[in-house]
């Protein structure tokens, strides 16, 4: 009877999805169901809470998994930020691999135009969130996407490539914040014996000024941890093409 009542429960979640026509206005629920409407809304409560409303039938936030109106395609995001609470952000991919951006949908200022610009000049990166069909979001993440995307051997290379990339950059970062510290250690060391060769000594003879003092060592190493930086941000820009192609090739 239990076996019985599985089979049931993840056929009615099959035919619900099934079902879904995304050219109308619906909400997905965490149930599985969908609950269509002749508009759908997002606006707040008296308690300046977020509601969602199906025509006139208000229906709470934490029921529902996706919504789709005029404004496009939302997911809830409650399962994946700090305190569980209903946010919803847009699909601006969709496929195989759904990707979601990282900002949250607010319809009160949203504008259509501000927000195609934005998403044009968009790079894929860790802050986003994906999934696939219907299924629950996740963040984007090399263990995550290379899970999901193991049938592909192109998506696969291309994530490889992402990881290596991911990896310098990280190494580049560390080793130009060790550069800008010693830079900064140098300069103080020079200054400090500066400040103790400037004064008399006990034959009141005046030491050596400021120009005499060699800050050569402490520039050279800011030089170098800021070229560390940059190729660090450099190479991380790159890793974010290597994503977008993975997500492309396993799209296509």
């Amino acid at each position: 009877m239990k076996k019985l009542l599985i089979i049931v429960m993840a056929c009615y979640g099959l035919n619900a999805r099934a079902q879904v026509d995304e050219s109308k206005d619906f909400l997905y629920l965490y149930s599985d169901s969908v609950v269509f409407a002749k508009k759908v809304t997002l606006r707040t409560d008296f308690f300046d809470s977020w509601q969602l409303r199906a025509d006139s039938k208000r229906v709470p936030t934490a029921q529902v998994k996706f919504f789709n109106n005029k404004d496009g395609f939302f997911a809830n995001t409650r399962k994946l930020t700090f305190g569980r609470e209903s946010e919803f952000t847009e699909r601006i991919i969709e496929g195989r691999i759904n990707l979601f951006q990282e900002w949250t949908y607010d319809p009160l200022s949203y504008d259509r135009r501000s927000i195609y610009r934005a998403r044009r000049a968009q790079q894929i990166d860790f802050r986003m969130y994906y999934n696939k069909g219907y299924d629950d979001l996740k963040n984007v993440s090399y263990t995550n996407l290379k899970a999901d995307m193991s049938d592909n051997k192109e998506s696969m290379n291309l994530l490889s490539s992402y990881r290596k990339s991911i990896n310098a950059s990280r190494a580049m970062y560390i080793a130009g914040g060790a550069s800008l510290v010693a830079g900064i250690v140098s300069l103080l060391v020079a200054t400090s014996s500066n400040g103790d060769m400037s004064g008399r000594d006990h034959f009141g003879s005046q030491g050596p000024g400021l120009k005499d003092v060699n800050f050569t060592p402490g520039f050279v190493l800011f030089g170098i941890g800021a070229g560390f930086v940059l190729g660090g941000f450099a190479v991380q820009s790159s890793s974010s093409r290597h994503l977008e192609n993975a997500v492309d090739a396993y799209n296509r």
